[in-house]
């Protein structure tokens, strides 16, 4: 075992690290603003509406991640006719499967808010979007936040499948030193301790959120 050969190879995984928890920030952000915009259209009076969000939450859930990035970066460009950046490819399949659980989480959280609500909100004057971007949206975000955590954990890890197209991330990075050191020990226990301390931190800071949230309340 070389453990020089480790050390020198171990930024490998850093830098694998940063691409992670770059494609899981930004698929986090683009998978919320999707999965609002699904949840809320599901529960319209639109149909062609309503019926385009159940068709993409029924197929996202009901097919692999790994299928759909294969699709983002390999099938894709044979229809626009340019070649799909691994990286971009990335977030767009993780932003798009993340926004069908998404959807389904802020769907739950607005039905779970009382029909009061909706009815002292227009009884005020406000309209249907007024009434979900300021009475409706923040009360259940609080409702289903530890929901929404759990999936932004679950799609942390889930970038992994990432190196399947050639992007160097986190779990790449282990298999690269693993094939130069013939150690299967410690790069991937290295993987896994890294992976263990970004879900730590990224718990540690729901829960920091959740707790202002609730001192918000409280006020």
């Amino acid at each position: 075992m070389n453990f020089e050969l480790m050390a020198n190879s171990f930024p490998l995984l850093l830098a694998g690290a940063a691409i992670t928890v770059e494609i899981t920030a930004m698929s986090v952000t683009f998978g919320l603003l999707i999965g609002c915009m699904i949840g809320i259209a599901r529960l319209c009076s639109i149909k062609p509406l309503r019926y385009f969000a159940n068709v993409y939450v029924d197929f996202i859930r009901g097919t692999p991640l790994l299928v759909q990035i294969f699709l983002v970066y390999f099938a894709l460009p044979n229809i626009i006719g340019s070649r799909v950046d691994p990286f971009v490819a990335a977030i767009s399949a993780c932003s798009i499967n993340s926004g069908a659980y998404v959807a389904e989480i802020f769907r739950s959280g607005i039905m779970s808010i009382d029909n009061g609500q909706f009815e002292a909100a227009r009884s005020l004057g406000l309209n249907y979007r007024q009434t979900m971007i300021q009475v409706i949206l923040p009360q259940a975000f609080k409702n289903v936040l530890p929901a929404l955590a759990n999936e932004f954990i679950v799609l942390l890890k889930e970038t992994s499948i990432s190196g399947y197209i050639g992007l160097n991330e986190l779990t790449r990075g282990g298999d690269i030193i693993r094939s130069i050191t013939y150690d299967p020990m410690l790069p991937l226990f290295g993987v896994a301790l890294i992976y263990l301390v970004l879900v730590v931190i990224l718990s540690s800071l729901v829960k920091k959120l959740e707790r202002r949230l609730r001192s918000n309340e409280r006020h």
